[in-house]
């Protein structure tokens, strides 16, 4: 079931960048986004994008490095709900780990008859447990647009593309690396206290730990350095909605108390088992 779960999201994730691709297709990658900019993709998305990221500029003192953070912030904000449910959706699916391997075992046959049966049977246990196997990843994928939006709006926009904020030029890669380090950093972090408060990470939770790190870092050190920005700042501001959301330190405590508790009953129990043997 976890190799079908993983499947789908594969499936979702190459619909989604053929989409990008296929709205990417039918726009001029170098011609410049104005007003009159024609195609739905440059019209009605990379132009609101450059936009709307230039008005937050025009407030700021035409700071567009600033302009960026602000924008990731809000785009941030906007997601923050699904983000939320996201994060209880894969906390429930951590707690039901027992019941869904026990499930596996019990139907370990692979027969045609058993597999149906253990489909059925773990949708069943799904439904009841309010767990949608594909919200896990969805807030990551609807981000995909949005960072690929805000790529073309950056290049095809002179006065981003030009922009300077600290030592970087916004069109440009990071001369120092330094936001490829910390896009990495904070995605790392992000992963960590997330996992954290799960009840079971797991060894894919580890790994993704330290896989999820090189894949920003290794695009970001030739990528435009507004782009690290985006990915520093969107990192950055996903640890602390971990921290204030789900308070993965507590969620720890609580778990190794009511995990002591458990190997305490159980020990109390096999020692009244020995005590009645004895008798």
């Amino acid at each position: 079931m976890k190799k079908r779960s993983q499947l789908k999201k594969i499936i979702l994730l190459v619909a989604i960048l053929s989409l990008v691709l296929v709205l990417t297709g039918c726009s001029n990658l170098n011609e410049p986004i104005t007003k009159s900019s024609a195609g739905f993709w440059d019209h009605y998305v990379l132009y609101p994008f450059s936009w709307f990221i230039l008005k937050i500029a025009s407030i700021l003192g035409n700071s567009y490095g600033w302009a960026i953070v602000v924008f990731t912030i809000i785009v941030r904000i906007v997601l923050l709900p699904l983000n939320h449910f996201s994060t209880k959706n894969m906390k429930k699916q951590q707690e039901i780990q027992p019941e869904l391997q026990a499930l596996q075992k019990k139907y370990s046959d692979k027969d045609v008859e058993t597999q149906q049966k253990l489909r059925s049977e773990t949708q069943k246990l799904m439904s009841e447990a309010g767990v949608n196997p594909m919200m896990g990843c969805l807030p990551m994928l609807i981000q995909m647009p949005f960072m690929y939006a805000l790529y073309q709006a950056i290049w095809r926009t002179e006065a981003l593309k030009q922009g300077t904020f600290l030592w970087m030029q916004l069109g440009e890669k990071d001369p120092y690396y330094i936001m490829a380090i910390l896009a990495g950093l904070f995605t790392f972090l992000s992963t960590y206290i997330s996992n954290l408060s799960m009840p079971q990470s797991g060894s894919t939770g580890k790994i993704m730990m330290y896989v999820m790190p090189l894949m920003i870092i290794i695009p970001a050190l030739n990528i435009a350095s507004a782009m690290s920005l985006y990915w520093v700042v969107s990192n950055a501001f996903q640890v602390v909605q971990t921290l204030i959301l789900q308070n993965p330190f507590q969620a720890k405590r609580e778990r190794e108390a009511k995990e002591a508790e458990a190997k305490e009953k159980e020990k109390a129990l096999r020692r009244a088992w020995k005590r009645a043997r004895r008798r």
